[in-house]
């Protein structure tokens, strides 16, 4: 698991191989990734957009942008947390994922970028 807090928003990650709907021949490898968003700040925050950054081994890099997280824009009071799982898919059997996510605060509306953490997206026999 990796994390990183920003304004008091804690971001950690978890990452899973999918063998059952990867097939490594035609370079087709599929990750699942579960976040979790805490709220360890003062305020409510809303979270608005996601921007991601995929690299892939070959060099490859997509941009991903977007409202919410899978369909939502989760608000969190103080203390409160949101998890969601999604996917993504590469080329190769290794690569990584970083980003941000826009977040509201609903006091004031101030808008603030909370960092998603660069994690690593690894086929297991890639680490023997």
């Amino acid at each position: 698991m990796v994390s990183a807090t920003t304004n008091g928003v804690k971001v950690s990650v978890v990452t899973e191989y999918q063998a059952e709907y990867s097939n490594p021949l035609q370079s087709h490898f599929v990750f699942s990734y579960r976040i979790k968003i805490e709220n360890g700040s003062d305020f409510t925050v809303k979270l608005l957009r996601r921007h991601w950054y995929i690299h892939d081994a070959n060099g490859l890099v997509r941009e991903v942008e977007g409202e919410g997280v899978v369909g939502q824009q989760p608000v969190l009071e103080p203390g409160q947390s949101h998890e969601y799982l999604s996917g993504c898919n590469l080329d190769t059997s290794m690569g990584k994922m970083a980003g941000t996510y826009q977040m509201e605060r609903i006091f004031d509306g101030k808008l603030f970028k909370v960092v998603i953490p660069d994690f690593t997206l690894v086929v297991p026999y890639r680490l023997n």
